[in-house]
């Protein structure tokens, strides 16, 4: 067998050490250039490693193990590899028998006006195709969860790994102001609908249930359904707001009257103001936009 390895920030060839027990397979560095050179892909990293690789994943079309090694792991916890030993477990499920390979789902957001500003924006994310649409995996959002993962990614790695989305959230939560975001889907016709238009909090588009180390902010969220889970918080007291955010660790804020929640496969975002848009931890561009979800996109392994 043939295996090709995806080194992210922070990781090394030692950590590959475990996986290489069986001599027989050939381990090369890097992505291949097309899908007849190697048989699986190994990702070494968290959430942003694996965003930014999305595409090319995509295009290879291989099995892909996800080993958690990066600040923030919630797609490999989304998967049920929740440590290195986890991973292993999967990968030694393959070799044996490569039954464990599974496809899931990713979300696409594809930017529809004018991305520019006067603030200065992060470089976008190298995942995209035709430079329009840009892959993620896990959730993505605009508000005030855009706002934390944008200061968080200006700490340092090891804080970042260690709570930092948390730390962050606290004092973010009394200095933002809601903001207008209007949300329009698909109906069976093919029309674009109203579901949200007011003062928004947050609005997340979930292709799994968890991000920010944890939180379940669209608990009832499956890979492989078709559908994204929209997640809008609108308009609350910051002092509700800072009590409403432990409960979404355990996804009971679903039952809170300023959340409103649904599925869709394709919708619209738009606000009176460009706003950014982080998908996977990652910044990756600004309103409006259009995300949509392309079901059995990414194969992976799971244990």
């Amino acid at each position: 067998m043939r295996a090709a390895v995806i080194l992210g920030l922070g990781c090394s060839l030692k950590n590959l050490k475990p996986f290489q027990t069986d001599r027989t397979i050939d381990w090369r560095s890097g992505l291949p250039a097309s899908s007849d050179q190697v048989d699986i892909i190994v990702l070494l990293g968290g959430d942003g490693t694996i965003h930014r690789h999305l595409s090319q994943l995509v295009k290879l079309a291989l099995p892909v193990l996800v080993v958690p090694a990066g600040s923030g792991n919630d797609f490999a916890r989304a998967l049920g590899l929740r440590s290195v030993r986890d991973s292993l477990v999967a990968w030694r499920s393959f070799c044996a028998r490569p039954y464990n390979v599974r496809a899931i789902d990713l979300g696409i957001i594809k930017p529809l006006g004018d991305t520019g500003g006067a603030r200065a924006q992060p470089a976008p994310s190298s995942n995209s195709v035709l430079g329009t649409q840009h892959y993620f995996c896990s959730v993505a959002g605009v508000g005030l969860d855009s706002e934390v993962s944008r200061r968080a990614n200006t700490l340092p790695r090891w804080l970042r790994g260690h709570g930092g989305y948390a730390l962050t959230l606290a004092p973010t939560i009394f200095r933002f102001a809601p903001l207008t975001i209007k949300i329009l889907a698909r109906n069976q016709a093919g029309d674009w609908i109203v579901r949200s238009d007011q003062p928004t909090i947050l609005t997340a588009f979930g292709n799994t249930a968890i991000y920010g180390g944890g939180m379940k902010i669209a608990p009832r969220a499956r890979m492989d359904d078709g559908q994204l889970d929209v997640c809008v918080i609108a308009s609350v007291n910051p002092f509700k707001l800072a009590c409403m955010f432990p409960t979404v660790y355990f996804g009971r804020h679903l039952q809170i009257r300023e959340v409103d929640y649904f599925q869709v496969a394709r919708l619209r975002v738009e606000t009176e103001t460009p706003l950014e848009i982080y998908a996977d931890g990652e910044y990756v561009c600004r309103t409006p936009a259009e995300v949509s979800v392309e079901p059995g996109a990414l194969k992976v392994l799971t244990p």
